[in-house]
């Protein structure tokens, strides 16, 4: 599986997600119900125009205006991407009757996170589940950049795929003189990426590829995806939603086996051994110092 972001969210300033927002409740149209509401198309539309007006303005006065004002054009760019991204697929997902879940994953566990939220995502949590049917929840992931992961797997798991460029057969005629193909060809190599690599590229990637390895291999998987809202930051343009805090179940930490017990004491013991040696040769070479001197 290709770990390369795909075009779903990314992240930007809270401050430009608020001012699109508040925008979008009072300039988008009041009668429209669903999941554009409160935000308005129309007002993104307009902004588009006002983007392009700028622009133009700006490119007439060659350049003269102050660097402030560019500073402002680039953070407005960033901030409608966002909100594009962030909102891409909602169109499809029938709203009604769905929760919007939330989810800290600041100090939580990949695996026992990504288990939640395929269970919610699923609707296992709901009393009238169907595996034929798509009831799960809205689910938002914030701070997923600091996720963590126990024992060595942030340098010990990596995440694999392949290259390559698809062949036409017309391509393949011209390539290949001898060789009628009538089917495309993947021509590359194997590629990989460790997890501390994949986390300071793509966190949100991270947490998407572990839930969607949990879920059922069927129709129902890519609309399950796009329940799935994930954020590097805390900031998300949901703020307007009824949203739901998700309070994860505590974790039950297993008490250390006698035998491992056992091996950990010796290694205090032998450390603190090692230490009081080191300590003893140090004390005696500066006693043997301090008589030479004398």
């Amino acid at each position: 599986m290709d770990p390369r972001p795909r075009p779903g969210l990314g992240s930007g300033s809270g401050f430009e997600v608020r001012v699109l927002a508040s925008l979008g409740r009072v300039q988008g149209s009041g009668h429209h119900s669903g999941p554009w509401s409160g935000f308005g198309v129309q007002v993104q539309f307009r902004l588009v125009e006002l983007i392009s007006t700028l622009y133009n303005v700006f490119v007439v006065c060659n350049g003269k205006l102050s660097f402030k004002f560019d500073s402002f054009l680039n953070n407005l760019k960033c901030a409608l991407l966002f909100m594009q991204k962030a909102l891409a697929g909602l169109r499809r997902i029938d709203l009604d009757g769905l929760r919007w879940r939330v989810f800290d994953a600041k100090g939580q566990v990949l695996g026992r996170l990504a288990s939640q939220i395929s269970t919610v995502v699923q609707g296992k949590d709901k009393p009238t589940y169907a595996p034929n049917r798509d009831d799960g929840d809205m689910c938002i992931v914030l701070n997923a950049k600091d996720v963590c992961v126990t024992g060595r797997k942030l340098t010990d798991k990596f995440y694999r795929w392949h290259t390559g460029q698809v062949f036409h057969s017309s391509d393949c005629l011209v390539f290949l003189d001898d060789l009628l193909c009538s089917t495309c060809r993947y021509v590359g190599h194997l590629k990989e990426r460790s997890l501390k690599d994949q986390m300071a590229k793509d966190p949100t990637e991270v947490i998407r590829k572990a839930v969607l390895r949990m879920l059922p291999r069927n129709k129902l998987r890519d609309d399950r995806d796009r329940k799935l809202r994930i954020f590097t930051g805390s900031e998300h343009p949901f703020g307007d939603r009824p949203i739901e805090p998700y309070v994860m179940p505590p974790r039950t930490v297993r008490e250390m086996r006698p035998r491992a017990r056992r091996a950990l004491v010796r290694a205090q013991k032998k450390a603190e051994m090692q230490e009081q040696k080191a300590n003893d040769t140090r004390k005696g070479s500066k006693d043997k110092a301090a008589e030479v001197s004398a």
